[in-house]
């Protein structure tokens, strides 16, 4: 199969880097936002983000442009019909996406395949509100997406070998990333790691064991990590780990996911990261620390 045009579905951080890596590898992208001022909002902070690549001689002007031309921006799902491949990227919440994967079903095309981004969610529940859930799959990218050289391809209980193989093809062969085969599971294979590490980096904190900093120095200097756990949380934002810690918890039962106290005082003060400016670390309004 040909893949010329991807639509992405949410213009929020995972979309927005999706949006950007597939115009950059050269593909037409469908960018669909549910208002004009989301839509208006995710589309300045691609063009924020190509900005600082060209401040670090990265890309140049005329690759920022070619790389913007390539993003069509919509607020109508029906425009999702013309491509070749649907990836959906809306908040982490199952009954919205199914709500979302039911009018798609409706919309698209069937041979056309329907991927989520989601990093917790089941697959299955998802493709059991379409009437065709052998094409429903994950596609679980890391941000920053376009930095991070691994995709999760998740196959949910009725997705077919076909819907695997064609999206292992444009995982591997059109976007060039390194794919790993996950059958279903909370968290599947790096959320369910990496939460439970972030996890256990706030008990560290609360117990008064290293500071933040310290502690992320550890890891960053000890075992390579590009961002220590705790900041890695705030990029992620801790809502967002919070909610994914809460559903594995659930799921498993285990009280290894059972989220720290402290995480969920952060969440309930507002602190939740890069977006907020404040979490374990301060953000000026680019998401540099500060």
């Amino acid at each position: 199969m040909h893949y010329k045009k991807i639509g992405v579905i949410g213009g929020g951080t995972m979309g927005q880097g999706i949006a950007e890596m597939l115009a950059g590898k050269g593909l037409e992208v469908v960018l669909i936002e549910h208002t004009i001022e989301k839509m208006e909002n995710s589309w300045a902070m691609i063009e924020l983000s190509l900005d600082k690549q060209m401040e670090k001689w990265a890309i140049t002007a005329s690759e920022k442009k070619l790389i913007l031309s390539r993003i069509h921006k919509t607020i109508d799902l029906k425009e999702s019909a013309s491509c070749d491949m649907v990836i959906e990227t809306i908040s982490e919440d199952l009954e919205l996406k199914k709500r979302l994967f039911r009018k798609l079903d409706e919309i698209c095309p069937k041979e056309l395949i329907l991927a989520s981004n989601t990093s917790t969610l089941s697959l299955t529940e998802l493709g059991s509100a379409t009437k065709n859930p052998e094409r429903v799959i994950g596609l679980h990218f890391i941000h920053p997406v376009a930095k991070i050289d691994l995709a999760e391809i998740i196959r949910g209980l009725k997705t077919s070998e076909d819907t695997y193989k064609l999206t292992r093809n444009f995982v591997e062969d059109v976007i060039q990333k390194t794919s790993i085969k996950v059958y279903e599971s909370p968290g599947f294979v790096t959320s369910r790691l990496i939460c439970l590490l972030i996890n256990e980096a706030v008990h560290t904190l609360a117990e008064r064991v290293a500071s933040a900093e310290d502690i992320d120095l550890a890891m960053r200097k000890g075992y390579e990590f590009h961002y220590g756990p705790l900041e890695m949380a705030d990029r992620f934002g801790l809502d967002s780990v919070l909610a994914a810690l809460d559903r594995m918890f659930r799921e498993f039962g285990d009280l290894k996911y059972r989220p720290s106290f402290l995480l969920k005082q952060m969440v309930h003060a507002g602190h939740l990261g890069v977006k907020t400016g404040e979490g374990f670390f301060r953000y000026d309004k680019d998401g540099d620390r500060m």
